[in-house]
């Protein structure tokens, strides 16, 4: 009986470190939490929000819209991918232009009606601007209040991305896809 119990330990201990192992790969690799800190991504992410963050991306393949995370030196950011390597971007009057042709940005309409009713822009003119190769420019959706390509964070290296926002899991009531 002794031997029994001996034995199902030494397989639940071998078990629990393989698992341990999966989920630091896991971890470390593919999947990892974060909290959003900050406005500059309302209203599509709020301050203290925790989001989930695929660091697999096939051929490391991001595409204007999606959400990073941003490794910084001091800090991690969250943006939106605006512009690609290679890409001429510029704003004029609350409007962006890709290569010249003007580019839809549904996700800032909420900032945009807040914006309009103050009499302000959202977003200042600037450009046009080139995206060096290997780089992105990235701006938050709060554009008022995000620290972003324009102004501190420039372009975006792409080994300086950790990974792209997938969804929101807490808090509980707010658990949805990002888009």
């Amino acid at each position: 009986m002794e031997h029994k119990t001996k034995k199902e330990l030494k397989s639940w201990g071998k078990a629990l470190i393989i698992a341990l192992g999966i989920a630091f790969v896991a971890r470390t690799f593919l999947f990892a939490p974060y909290t959003v800190k900050g406005v500059s991504m309302e209203p599509t992410l709020h301050d203290q929000e925790k989001i989930f963050v695929n660091k697999f991306t096939m051929n490391d393949r991001y595409h204007r819209g999606d959400i990073i995370i941003i490794k910084g030196k001091e800090k991690n950011y969250v943006k939106r991918i605006i512009g690609l390597p290679g890409e001429k971007i510029y704003m004029e009057n609350d409007k962006l232009f890709i290569d010249g042709v003007l580019s839809k940005e549904p996700y800032l309409s909420q900032n945009l009606k807040l914006a309009m009713e103050d009499g302000s822009k959202l977003t200042g003119d600037f450009g046009p601007i080139t995206v060096p190769q290997n780089k992105y420019f990235v701006m938050g959706d709060n554009r008022l209040k995000s620290e972003d390509s324009r102004n501190g964070l420039g372009f975006i290296r792409k080994q300086s991305i950790v990974g792209k926002s997938e969804f929101v899991f807490f808090p509980l009531s707010h658990f949805r896809d990002v888009d």
